[in-house]
């Protein structure tokens, strides 16, 4: 049921000031919704509501008034006299003819505490008399000593010029009297105190001032105003940020920022928190080096050189840095200047198994221009504001670590190496791969904007250079926004070919051997290579070689040998110990029918993937294990369904496959797996199973396979093709469409193996199956 006490009223907005119950105010009606509200009053009662209207929003409390006066003035100026009655809350509105009508009803004070009430009414008196006295207005603080009330006598703050029009509207809010009483003393207490400093600051410039320019005249209030806060006079550091703002190579929009910023600090004093704050955003904004850069060594046959010198191999990456050096030196011999701005960055991605060498590259980049080399750990980042920096009002808050990578480096145009990109982490912190999106798009990063900084900085000269193990992990539109170079591993003889270059000397240095004094044979090295390491990189090898050095100096020191040392494959055991690599038998898992050789890629390379499948009696099904990702077990899935669909044609018994139960297994089973890659080796270990014929041992294979027979491309060729060269492989079989992929293959590899491009499943079963009979050559 509605409440009797509820009346409609027409609303008055107030937006820049509060009437309180028992004020008279005169108001002119300039809008025509003020002209509406006063003449929907008039119509009725006289009554109507008036509610403060701050940022466009309503005070959730009004004054219910009555229209006193309204007289229209020769300028056609409508003045009106309204006194206010009581508060009430607002209600629900509708319009009504021009004149917005909301429901009001009427809030009566309440006094939670009368005793405590008494107590700061007389308190709040004393102040605002003493407040009222120091103005010298004596004769409204007679009119105050005569309120009794204490709620009236709390509402006469909204009298005072000292309170915002928010604060206004907290007192007109606050029904309690007693907690109304609170505020405003507190801030009358404000206002009192304010106005004892401003006393003291009067008193002190007082005896100084003459006639002399404004400006002087303020600049002694404020050093009054420093002493009386007991701060040391900061003119001295303020004129030293000037002259190094004036110094610094700054652009006009950062400069224009930080003169801001500057004037700022000179007007807080020192114990003011922002203070400091500014003052680190300053030291900041001149560590950075705005128009400071490196001349790149423009000389493309000794660049070549330092890349050669540092690495061996890797000529697609040394390419394109040639490449990169070669526009640059063109532009230069034509007198064209640095190219700069947007769309002219440089954002390398170089995604390959560890120890391929890629952040060792990017310092070899970095000599080999001449720049300055940075490198920022991205592995395990999870905050947003890692990239981006924190805002400024964050306690400790700093910039980015591009930001800080810059001021590190102390050059505009740095090789900025971002280390294992594909290990940024994600949480409810943010997504440090989406703040990487602007850092890394060339489209973007001229105008790049740390939060901390809150300036633009142009990234479009620095040489980006992004490493990972694996492109899986990184965002689709963050890779898209990367150049792609992938370090597809090594193979032995390049390996040893490395360690003979880069690993060794450096091995022998760090032992403290002389240049002769220790001899590796290349049978030695291969020794080394084959049974200690099983890896697409070269870090373990580095890290056997320091052993045997070591071993080697343990003897020289005791006396057992006598440089110079000579080290062979028959001695490797001795020094190193058993082989802790041991090569997959092949012959000896695919003696059996059933199983077949794949080649898979993963985090460390390529490997070799067995595929085993055996079959039960029982209800006919498909059982896979070893953790198979959704992908693989869908390839299973196709591979049996292809296999019914041809079993005639792959030479199958009629009922080879009725109440017949096929499990299959991929090892190892604590391994997880993923990728299409499989298809056609489920296939034939599946097709091996039912004939009972074993597959060929020396035969690996890879490859999609579709429900019609057909076998689709396949990524990391040169991997897999690696991973069959150290397994013994002598026969692979690679998608047809994979033809062009066998480029990036080393030429050796390529030689040692029988690789054969085939188009359908059929080509494939009659390598892998060599006894299988007429049918399968005929279907083949």
């Amino acid at each position: 049921m509605e409440d009797v006490t509820t009346v409609v009223l027409p609303l008055l907005p107030i937006p820049d000031g509060v009437v309180a119950p028992q004020m008279v105010v005169n108001m002119v009606a300039d809008s025509a919704q003020a002209r509406a509200a006063v003449d929907a009053a008039k119509a009725h009662d006289g009554r109507l509501i008036l509610v403060p209207q701050i940022d466009g929003r309503y005070a959730r409390i009004g004054t219910i008034a009555v229209v006193e006066q309204d007289e229209q003035a020769a300028d056609g100026t409508r003045a009106v006299l309204i006194r206010g009655i009581e508060r009430a809350a607002i209600g629900a509105g509708r319009g009504d003819g021009g004149a917005l009508r909301v429901a009001a009803e009427p809030a009566a004070p309440v006094d939670s505490n009368p005793q405590r009430t008494a107590e700061l009414a007389r308190e709040y008196r004393a102040v605002l008399g003493e407040i009222l006295h120091r103005r010298r207005a004596r004769g409204v603080a007679a009119a105050v000593a005569d309120i009794t009330d204490p709620g009236a006598l709390a509402d006469t703050a909204l009298y005072s010029p000292d309170l915002s029009a928010e604060r206004k509207v907290e007192v007109l809010e606050t029904l309690d009297v007693n907690a109304r009483l609170e505020k405003v003393l507190g801030w009358a207490n404000e206002t009192l105190a304010d106005l004892t400093v401003r006393d003291d600051v009067n008193k002190r410039t007082s005896e100084q001032l003459d006639k002399t320019q404004r400006e002087a005249i303020l600049r002694q209030q404020l050093a009054a105003i420093r002493a009386e806060l007991g701060e040391d006079d900061d003119g001295d550091l303020i004129a030293e940020y000037e002259q190094r703002i004036a110094d610094a190579d700054l652009p006009d929009d950062v400069r224009t920022f930080a003169d801001k910023e500057l004037r700022r600090m000179e007007r807080m004093g020192e114990q003011n928190p922002e203070h400091g704050w500014i003052r680190t955003w300053l030291d900041r904004i001149l560590e950075l080096p705005w128009g400071s850069r490196t001349d790149d060594q423009l000389d493309l046959g000794a660049a070549r050189t330092v890349l050669d010198e540092d690495h061996t191999y890797l000529e697609d990456i040394k390419d394109r840095l040639i490449e990169f050096l070669a526009v640059r030196k063109l532009r230069a011999e034509r007198e064209l200047g640095p190219e700069t701005g947007r769309g002219t960055g440089a954002i390398l991605a170089l995604i390959g198994p560890p120890g391929t060498g890629k952040t060792s590259l990017g310092e070899s980049v970095a000599r080999a221009l001449g720049r300055k080399f940075v490198r920022v750990a991205l592995g395990g980042v999870r905050d947003e504001a890692e990239i981006r920096g924190h805002r400024r009002t964050y306690v400790g808050a700093q910039p980015g670590r591009i930001a800080r990578a810059l001021a590190e480096a102390g050059t505009v145009n740095p090789v900025i190496l971002l280390d294992e990109i594909d290990k940024v982490a994600a949480d409810w912190r943010g997504d440090p791969s989406a703040a990487l999106l602007e850092v890394l798009d060339p489209e973007q990063n001229h105008t790049f904007r740390d939060h901390y900084l809150e300036v633009d900085l142009d990234l479009s000269e620095v040489l980006f250079i992004a490493t990972g193990n694996v492109a899986d992990t990184v965002p689709g539109p963050l890779l898209d926004r990367m150049e792609l170079v992938r370090l597809d591993g090594y193979s032995d003889n390049e390996k040893v070919a490395i360690a003979r270059n880069h690993l060794l000397p450096r091995q022998v240095a760090r032992a403290g051997l002389r240049a002769g004094e220790l001899m590796l044979t290349d049978d030695a090295l291969t020794s080394i290579a084959d049974g200690y390491t099983r890896e697409a990189g070269v870090r373990n090898l580095e890290r056997q070689l320091g052993k045997l050095i070591r071993k080697v100096v343990t003897r020289i020191a005791t006396g057992e040998a006598t440089p110079p040392v000579t080290v062979d494959a028959d001695q490797i055991v001795d020094l190193l110990g058993r082989a802790t690599v041991h090569h997959e038998q092949v012959a000896e898992r695919t003696s059996v029918p059933g199983v077949a050789t794949g080649l898979a890629v993963t985090g460390m390379g390529g490997d070799v993937l067995f595929i085993e499948a055996n079959r039960t009696s029982g209800e006919p099904g498909l059982t896979i294990t070893g953790q198979l990702g959704d992908v693989m077990r869908e390839s299973a899935e196709i591979a049996l369904s292809y296999v019914r669909a041809n079993a005639a044609a792959l030479g199958l018994a009629d009922d080879a496959l009725e109440r017949t139960r096929i499990h299959l297994h991929v090892p190892a089973g604590a391994v997880p797996k993923d990728g299409p890659s499989a298809g056609i080796t489920m296939t034939t270990a599946l097709v091996s199973l039912l004939r009972s014929q074993p597959v060929a041992h020396d035969l690996g294979m890879t490859g999609e396979v579709t429900l019609q027979g057909l076998v689709l491309p396949i990524g990391g060729v040169k991997q897999k093709l690696l991973a069959a060269h150290r397994a013994g492989l002598r026969r692979v079989v690679l998608p047809a469409r994979n033809a062009d992929d066998l480029d990036d293959v080393p030429a050796h590899v390529r030689d040692d193996l029988d690789i054969t491009l085939a188009a359908r499943y059929e080509q494939v079963v009659a390598l892998a199956l060599p006894d299988a009979g007429e049918r399968i050559a005929d279907a083949a």
